[in-house]
């Protein structure tokens, strides 16, 4: 139980219409939720006004809420907060009420269009190798030390941040590592977190149906590192063309990483292979597990966020060294025929064009590349032809099959997709719709060394069809296909 005042604390109030110092029992944003003794919050929303629940709240018991207009009609048993911004106010409070876990350890966030799930699980089993106990908010998974939670949101609710990295502080976590999406960031679920790092990998085309433009993707991504304390550190990738437009306001110390520019932490890929890579980080080399030149940017992340927190430079490469990749990243198997088997969560235009062109510099040309891929459905449209484009021209064939059509017709994205593919590169691709069939179809036409890429689904062991989730796995698929007396 705590007393309302206590948890608005830093809370920017315009009004208030009852006792503000009551005890309360819990908070909630779903009016569903609300129990005897509730703080509900009223949260203007993408689709929905919270603010039409009010009474729903307060016919559940609520003891008070907190919104940005004060029903005309007021209930006497109930405190009334106005605030300019609810769900700034919420994230403020949420902290308050779980007594400011993120000031309480080491909270790293990770943001990008690519590299966030890889990044932040590289961080999270490196400083657990070291022996730290940690924490891990990504979109596969949420981890306390050894306890797997589900993970729903790339970034979860802002109570749902404050009540994991409480447990986290009460199990002796000293490290959190978050990843921070666009739709995270721009509905505020941020506010009220002390962030030590805040990370940028990159920015590409993603979330267009959500954000609109590039440039408000873009400014949701900055406001990230413009909200940054003095204390924190902005690390970025100037490789991107952006990087250094998210330090442009930040109060953050400024740090860099890079390839191919100067920078306080530069990488240089000595050797590139499918089974891994031989790399030197600020002239140290190391071997590492993963593969792909996006990888090299991941791991340089990751070393030079654990060289900000003061590890040094030859533990971070010795763990680094025995890491495993992730699943649904670059993931690979070889088939006892020989023929190698990729998977990844490659959903964007950039992503793909990432990962075929990582297979084109470690490849030899004397074997066949066969790319299956999809996209998804009631998401960001303007990629789909892109996809088509990039996966035709660096593929030797390209089959377009269904990802999560959700409640579209698959067959109607496959033409959407197909429409991208230049008129040099139609003998090159074919449409599956199938997603099953189209992985067997890749098998059938694949020969020993060929490599067949299985992008978009990544890590995801469903495939949703008009609002069901049905078991679909592209690993399980591919092993299964490759080798069938197993």
């Amino acid at each position: 139980m705590k007393i309302l005042s206590d948890i608005l604390y830093k809370v920017s109030i315009e009004r208030v219409v009852g006792n503000p110092k009551i005890s309360v029992e819990n908070i909630s944003f779903d009016s569903r939720t609300v129990k005897k003794g509730d703080v509900f919050f009223a949260i203007k929303g993408y689709d929905l006004d919270g603010h039409r629940f009010i009474p729903k709240a307060a016919e559940l018991g609520a003891a008070a809420v907190i919104c940005e207009e004060i029903p005309v009609e007021t209930n006497e048993n109930i405190t009334y907060i106005q605030v300019k911004n609810s769900a700034v106010a919420l994230g403020i409070t949420a902290s308050n009420f779980y007594d400011n876990p993120s000031e309480k350890l080491t909270l790293v966030g990770v943001t990008g269009t690519n590299g966030k799930t890889t990044t932040t699980t590289l961080l999270f089993d490196l400083f657990t190798q070291l022996g730290f106990e940690c924490a891990l908010l990504s979109t596969i998974e949420n981890r306390i030390g050894s306890e797997l939670l589900p993970s729903d949101h790339t970034t979860p609710d802002p109570i749902t941040i404050n009540k994991l990295l409480h447990e986290a502080v009460e199990k002796g976590c000293g490290f959190a590592f978050m990843e921070v999406s666009s739709h995270g960031i721009h509905q505020n679920r941020l506010a009220g977190l002390t962030f030590k790092i805040g990370a940028f990998t990159n920015l590409t085309h993603d979330h267009l149906d959500y954000h609109e433009t590039f440039a408000n993707y873009l400014a949701a991504k900055k406001k990230f590192f413009d909200e940054l304390s003095a204390s924190a550190v902005a690390l970025t990738n100037i490789d991107d063309k952006n990087g250094w437009v998210m330090l442009q306001n930040t109060k953050a110390k400024k740090v860099s990483y890079s390839l191919k520019s100067n920078s306080d932490y530069k990488a240089k890929i000595m050797e590139n292979r499918l089974d891994g890579m031989l790399l030197q980080f600020n002239g140290q080399e190391f071997w590492t597990a993963l593969a792909g030149k996006f990888n090299v940017y991941n791991e340089l992340l990751a070393y030079a966020a654990a060289s900000e927190l003061g590890i040094s430079s030859i533990e971070i490469l010795t763990v680094l060294s025995k890491l495993r990749r992730v699943k649904g990243r670059f993931e690979t198997f070889v088939s006892d025929g020989g023929i190698y088997a990729i998977v990844d969560y490659a959903h964007t235009p950039d992503a793909l064009q990432n990962i075929l062109e990582a297979i084109g510099q470690i490849r030899t040309r004397n074997e066949k590349l066969i790319t299956v891929f999809g996209c998804g459905g009631n998401r960001d449209k303007t990629k789909r032809p892109k996809m088509g484009s990039i996966a035709a021209h660096l593929s030797d064939v390209a089959i377009i099959t269904s990802d999560n059509p959700r409640n579209e017709d698959p067959d109607g994205i496959i033409r959407e997709v197909e429409a991208g593919v230049e008129p040099q590169n139609t003998n090159k691709y074919i449409a599956i719709t199938d997603r099953r069939q189209a992985i067997k179809t890749a098998v059938t036409m694949a020969k020993p060394k060929d490599i067949i890429l299985i992008a978009g689904k990544g890590h995801e062991n469903y495939q949703e069809i008009n609002g069901v989730k049905h078991h679909f796995d592209d690993m399980e698929t591919a092993k299964e296909l490759l080798n069938p007396n197993h």
